[in-house]
């Protein structure tokens, strides 16, 4: 066959990720947090858009997904089912999903995963830190915003308290470069080695001025490593016997509880070294992080809350409190576009009112598809908020997605780093995805937090003096039709933190 050139047609479908359907997926990962910014990084582009709330008197359009069409969204759902209710925002149609329903392969989270999430106080916060409760669940918690407060720095606080030491100025230089080496924790950093060449003076010199400095508050700062941190705190006590200092050279066999090597090497009994043990436990390894001045802890924050209403029936509704809602001026733009004669001005303008008015449709867009694959989660789930954690179900992706009507893909991002407040605790949506775990007679399948939350209660329960193994684990879940390896239990064990039979029986024995 001769080669040559030839023009020819073809015809293929190819999916074109356009800025605004980019930008309604990347909203739609977002958390109401995130969301903010992102505002007010689109308001300092966008002269016409602003943040506010209600309806404007001004002519503005307002995003807001908690509006008064609610109640017909109400009426809808409650007749489909009666044990969950939707009080917020309204299910939209096939047509409103497909921007943010697009199959991006690389975005899509597996199926089956579990969660060892701690379970919280159920507690919803407003963008100001104040706590809102809705029919007595959510009870008021300002302090625990306000115990997040920034406190004075480590290096501030010794700082005063040497200005009261009898120091030389060489002394008081001295102490200056060992705060600076000093480390958020109260530890000495990796310089100590070198510092009297840096500083001109010998090492008994610093070592004197170091002690000085160990007598401030708190206790247990300026120490080079762990054991004299706690040797420190164990002197100010008077508890730093010959028995406690050999306990505070064999730290590693205190962490593998290898307590009968302790006992020869201590030379005490087992009631001795328990006692031991228990004030090393009481001690603080890290005293200068009460004074850290890094920044606030965040605390979780709901996108939803399900509650209870009267009737007995769950309801699904957002944290409009951490909801912002975008206004469009058009009253602004009316004025603007009056004054403008340039073609380049009015073109300018014209893309940011339809820059504005889109934002507003994919915010209320994003609002809607959160809720509805919220309360789908709930009607899965609703053995979990009427039982607890043994009545979670297996669950993933293409479950919800299904019964919604909408690809995994936006399932996962709707789910991803949100949190839905309950009164069992904010837990985050991706918690009530769960694997299965098979049944030995062939009924229903386990969720694997099912199994993790009955793992923990027979090793809570279990006698001290009959430590159950991982193989003893096993032989009671199957007794109880759930159908698990070895390997599963000591994995799950490993993944809540929970020690081996052979350390637990140590730790527990130690204790009697």
């Amino acid at each position: 066959m001769a080669i040559a050139q030839r023009l020819q047609l073809k015809q293929t479908q190819q999916l074109v990720m356009t800025p605004q359907l980019q930008q309604a997926i990347k909203l739609l990962q977002l958390t109401n947090f995130e969301l903010t910014d992102y505002l007010d990084q689109e308001m300092e582009r966008n002269p016409l858009l602003k943040l506010g709330g209600g309806e404007a008197a001004d002519g503005t359009a307002v995003a807001d997904p908690a509006s008064d069409a609610e109640a017909d969204e109400d009426k809808e759902y409650s007749a489909k089912s009666s044990d969950v209710i939707l009080r917020s925002g309204n299910d939209s149609s096939a047509g409103s999903d497909a921007p943010l329903d697009v199959d991006l392969s690389e975005n899509v989270f597996n199926n089956d995963f579990g969660s060892d999430l701690t379970t919280r106080p159920a507690t919803s916060f407003d963008t100001r830190g104040q706590a809102s409760s809705g029919n007595g669940q959510f009870a008021d918690v300002d302090r625990l915003n306000q115990g997040v407060a920034q406190s004075s720095s480590l290096r501030s606080h010794v700082g005063e308290q040497i200005k009261m030491l009898p120091l030389s100025p060489r002394q008081r230089i001295i102490a200056a470069y060992l705060i600076d080496l000093m480390d958020d924790a109260g530890y000495l950093g990796d310089g100590l080695e070198d510092a009297p060449e840096r500083l001109g003076c010998s090492s008994e010199e610093l070592e004197r001025v170091r002690g000085l400095l160990q007598g401030l508050e708190p206790t247990g700062i300026f120490a080079d490593h762990l054991r004299e941190c706690l040797a420190l705190q164990l002197t100010e006590l008077n508890r730093l016997d010959p028995c406690m200092e050999a306990l505070l050279d064999n730290l590693d066999l205190v962490a593998r509880r290898n307590y009968a090597a302790l006992k020869r090497v201590c030379r005490v009994d087992t009631e001795d070294l328990a006692e031991m043990i228990k004030e090393i436990h009481a001690l603080n390894p890290k005293p200068g992080l009460q004074y850290s001045d890094g920044e606030p802890i965040q605390p979780v924050i709901p996108d939803v809350f399900v509650r209870k209403n009267p009737a007995g029936a769950w309801t699904v509704e957002l944290n409009t409190e951490t909801l912002p809602r975008v206004l469009v001026n058009n009253q602004y733009y009316a004025e603007l576009a009056s004054s403008m004669g340039s073609k380049k001005d009015k073109t300018y303008l014209s893309d940011c009112l339809s820059g504005a008015n889109w934002l507003v449709k994919v915010l209320d867009q994003r609002a809607r598809t959160i809720l509805k694959v919220s309360r789908e989660i709930v009607r899965q789930q609703q053995g979990f908020f009427d039982h607890g954690v043994r009545r979670l179900k297996p669950l993933n992706l293409r479950t919800v997605a299904a019964a919604i009507s909408m690809h995994e893909s936006t399932v996962s991002r709707v789910t991803a780093n949100k949190y839905i407040g309950t009164a069992r605790g904010i837990l985050e949506m991706k918690y009530f995805f769960t694997s299965a775990i098979s049944s030995a007679c062939g009924e229903a399948k386990h969720s694997a937090e099912a199994v993790k939350d009955r793992i923990r209660e027979l090793i809570d329960k279990e006698d001290p003096k009959a430590i159950l193994s991982d193989d003893r684990i096993v032989e009671v879940l199957v007794e109880e039709s759930i159908d698990i390896a070895r390997r599963t239990v000591a994995k799950y064990r490993e993944a809540m933190r929970i020690p081996s039979s052979i350390q637990r029986r140590r730790e527990k024995n130690i204790r009697l």
